[in-house]
């Protein structure tokens, strides 16, 4: 992988002024550090009500009025959507607008939003159904959070995997910076886009990992990379189309991700293997639950006879599948696999990767047992397989090459 950095100039100035001076060492000039940029993350969408306070005290904005409202720390301040604006209640009469910014007294000072610590700012503005509140923040700030939550807690002598996280971020981020402009924010807070949930997740493992990667992402042509991860490829990585629509790229392309001994890297993960198992019964009540959300037929969830896999992406992930029941039959495909078959609690099922064992009385299906092994679409880089090779070694930009081949690494600001 080609590294592309920018390079830093040493201006040397040299006074000139008398013998004394020409035998002291030049002075170097400080390095310019690029501000990185700004991003908007929806952090609370189309919700009813939300509390606010600053450890340092909070200020209430309106951008063509200035400073509404100063309240002192720890006080709450709750905010509600009402017609097309917005109004805030604290210790100070109602304040309404059609959008609001709350920033803290100290700018290095985080808000709290529900009991959450934000940096940054948050805006307030009316959702499609409620209230929205957007955090503003820098990419780097933003990142310190995102990599700590996508990635958790982990060890001395994983810092690379971090790293390869904190790219791998920053790139998806900035290629998909302003894509949500008819939600008013960038990236939604969640697995559709990146998990964050602002500081509570931030690590100083994390933190060093963003710190030592500022502004570097991978680019193709040029241009930020399609960056998809997941948790655990199970030992080989999907194509990009078998997942997302036009991801027909070189370097989404199925690979194998196994050490030299044919070990998967990711057979660390406690998401490599997995098993779910249901009562006849209650596999019906899911399906009635879970076809419908997916604007299926539900007869299937009471006439089941038999699961069929219809074919396979070139991973071994099932591309499809049937359910097939005694009045006709219905074929669920992609990740909506995942959402038809979701085990009880509500979650996906965890994979594409999987069998399915059917215990039956007379045509009655009394069982339903699933053995699957992965978690995740598989596209991109396989988080807990970028764990498993930092620990055998590996630097950040190899890890990086190996799930995305034919990229170079750049150092944009």
């Amino acid at each position: 992988m080609k590294r592309a950095r920018a390079g830093l100039a040493l201006v040397l100035a040299l006074a000139g002024l008398g013998s004394c001076l020409l035998n002291e060492p030049p002075d170097e000039l400080a390095p310019v550090v690029t501000p990185d940029p700004e991003f908007r993350i929806g952090v609370r969408v189309n919700v009813s009500k939300a509390s606010l306070s600053g450890v340092a005290g909070i200020r209430v904005v309106d951008d063509d009025e200035g400073v509404v409202e100063e309240i002192p720390p720890g006080e709450l301040l709750e905010a509600t959507s009402r017609g097309s604006g917005v109004t805030v209640r604290g210790g100070m009469s109602p304040v309404t607008r059609r959008l609001l910014r709350i920033e803290p007294n100290d700018s290095g000072a985080a808000i709290r939003l529900d009991g959450r610590e934000y940096r940054g700012a948050l805006e307030l503005r009316r959702g499609e159904s409620g209230l929205t509140v957007i955090n503003v923040i820098g990419l780097e700030q933003y990142l310190q959070g995102v990599v700590g939550a996508e990635m958790g807690k982990r060890a001395p002598g994983e810092e690379e995997a971090l790293k390869a996280q904190a790219v791998v971020s920053r790139t998806y981020a900035l290629r998909n910076q302003h894509r949500g402009r008819n939600l008013a924010f960038d990236l939604a807070s969640d697995v559709s886009a990146q998990v964050y949930a602002g500081m509570v997740n931030e690590d100083p493992m994390a933190t060093a990992a963003v710190q030592a990667t500022r502004g570097e992402v991978l680019t193709f042509n040029g241009e930020p990379i399609d960056a998809f991860f997941s948790s655990t490829c199970g030992g080989k990585t999907e194509d990009g189309v078998a997942v997302f629509a036009g991801a027909d790229r070189p370097y989404l392309q199925s690979l194998p991700d196994i050490d030299a001994n044919g070990v998967a890297w990711c057979a660390i993960s406690p998401r490599y293997q997995w098993h779910e198992q249901w009562e006849g019964k209650a596999f019906a009540t899911s399906l009635r639950h879970t076809l419908a959300t997916e604007g299926l037929s539900t007869a299937r969830a009471t006439d089941l006879r038999e699961i069929r896999v219809i074919d396979r992406t070139r991973s071994g992930r099932i591309a499809t599948l049937e359910l097939a029941g005694s009045g006709g039959r219905t074929a669920v495909s992609g990740q909506a696999i995942r959402r038809v078959l979701s085990p009880p609690g509500g979650a996906w099922l965890r994979s594409t990767d999987f069998t399915v064992r059917l215990s039956r009385h007379g045509s009655r299906i009394e069982e339903v047992v699933i053995e699957g092994r992965g978690y995740g679409h598989g596209v991109g880089m396989c988080q807990w397989g970028a764990v498993g090779r930092a620990r055998a070694g590996q630097p950040y930009d190899a890890i990086l090459l190996s799930y995305f081949p034919g990229t170079e690494l750049h150092r944009m600001y």
